[in-house]
């Protein structure tokens, strides 16, 4: 994940500050000295590294602060206050038109990954309940038309096309298709070329001018670093965009875009790519990620997935189930597709409190639970509805029909035994003694099995 090698860098700088009983101003100068290096090899840039920590000292080293009783995390409270105002102190929302259409114009170079976020974030609307089209306007990149109408048909979004003609004409033609069929959200996926020319330019103003977009949103591959927000400056100084999109913030990227963007573009970043799949879009929050940054993890962001993954109807359902001691292995393959729509499982661990960056030491098996629904899924309906009548016969069919051994299923099938144990003494009546053990977990439950 993006910014593990700054959260490295600021949690020996502050693990030193919080070895100290008091702190001197000579304390923090130097500490400051070593932020200053953490972002800036983390490619932030220069102006905005020394203006940070200029601030961050001015207000460290005030008496309030010197003569607290916690000196050392007060100082790193500034530094997480400052960090949320670097990178725009609130998370910046969409426009939304009076009278839909919203229009927003997507733009970037090649290789940013535009015409994929531009179906990201059509997914995005369509789970709101808003109904977004997504506009062809890539006519001269090979299969770029192609492209979009396959992520748009994976995203379950329409696209509208008309194949290697004049941008502007499309997207006019568009908007009013948007307007007859009461599309309230389009998103036009304009052409991008390896580098800013005036030519890219000229095409996309005269987009702006002929359709009014409400949004310009410019898309960024968070990977080039200081030569995004080089980008994101020409870009701006030329059409006057209102946000940026940046991608790749999953990859191995020192995140340098994402703190010096806001800084010195004035821009909002309004959301990022966290990952491959097309569910991987994120509202950018920034004070969700200057807890990252500093290794406080990010709860928010943790439940919102697990809403966005969860459907209610059939969450009821499972407690129904449970307090009838009815859970089958048809619910637990269900948790597992559930658990799978969230991400990542490192990445999951990253956002909780406590762990945070640790998260990489910790070793996951991603493909455990691949394993798991892949014999539940060799097993017959009425196997998986009836798990009792699954005997050494039948485990040696599953298990050949799986790839797995028979071991791994008798380890499924135990740890379901267990999990079905432990949600009848749930469910038990309630009593003292019942209080006490009620959350205890049977013995031989281990919840590795299952990637935890």
């Amino acid at each position: 994940m993006a910014f593990d090698g700054l959260s490295d860098r600021l949690e020996a700088t502050f693990k030193n500050l919080r070895s100290k009983g008091s702190l001197t101003e000579s304390d923090v100068r130097s500490a400051m000295r070593e932020v200053r290096m953490a972002l800036l090899e983390a490619d932030v840039n220069y102006k905005v590294a020394k203006d940070f920590t200029n601030t961050v000292t001015e207000k460290a080293i005030g008496e309030k602060v010197m003569e607290s009783l916690t000196p050392s995390q007060m100082v790193i409270k500034i530094v997480h206050e400052e960090l949320v105002e670097l990178m725009g102190g609130t998370n910046a929302r969409l426009t939304y038109a009076a009278h839909p259409p919203t229009i927003i114009l997507m733009c970037g170079l090649q290789g940013s990954g535009k015409t994929t976020h531009c179906a990201k974030l059509a997914l995005k609307l369509r789970k709101e309940n808003h109904r977004p089209l997504l506009v062809a306007c890539d006519v001269y990149r090979p299969a770029a038309i192609k492209q979009l109408q396959v992520v748009g048909e994976q995203a379950g979004v329409p696209v509208f096309e008309m194949g290697q003609g004049d941008p502007v004409e499309i997207s006019k033609a568009a908007i009013a298709e948007a307007k007859l069929k009461s599309y309230d959200y389009v998103i036009i996926d304009t052409a991008g070329r390896l580098h800013v020319d005036e030519e890219l330019m000229n095409e996309l103003k005269n987009i702006k001018a002929e359709v009014k977009p409400h949004e310009i949103l410019l898309v960024v591959d968070s990977m080039t670093g200081q030569d995004a927000v080089n980008v994101a400056t020409s870009f701006d100084e030329a059409l006057g965009i209102d946000g940026l999109l940046l991608t790749k913030l999953d990859g191995d990227t020192r995140g340098g875009a994402a703190l010096s963007a806001r800084a010195v573009t004035g821009k909002p970043i309004k959301f990022i790519g966290t990952g491959e799949k097309l569910e991987n879009l994120d509202v950018f929050h920034p004070d969700r990620m200057a807890n990252r940054i500093l290794g406080m993890g990010d709860v928010l962001s943790l439940i919102e997935r697990a809403e966005q993954a969860l459907d209610m109807q059939q969450a009821e359902e499972l407690e129904k189930k449970l307090r009838q001691n009815k859970f089958d292995l048809n619910d637990l393959l269900d948790q597992f597709k559930s658990i799978r729509k969230m991400g990542s499982l490192s990445d999951m661990l990253e956002m909780i409190p406590g762990i945070g960056k640790k998260a990489k030491d910790i070793d996951v098996d991603e493909r455990q639970f691949d394993r798991l629904q892949a014999i539940i899924l060799s097993m017959t309906p009425k196997e998986r509805a009836n798990p009792d009548i699954i005997n050494p016969s039948r485990k040696k069919r599953i298990a050949a029909g799986c790839g797995q051994t028979i071991e791994d299923v008798n380890k499924l099938l135990n740890q379901y035994r267990q999990m079905q144990k432990m949600f009848k003494q749930m469910n038990g009546k309630p009593g003292k003694r019942h209080r006490k053990q009620r959350m205890r977990l049977p013995a031989g439950f281990d919840p590795s099995q299952f990637g935890m």
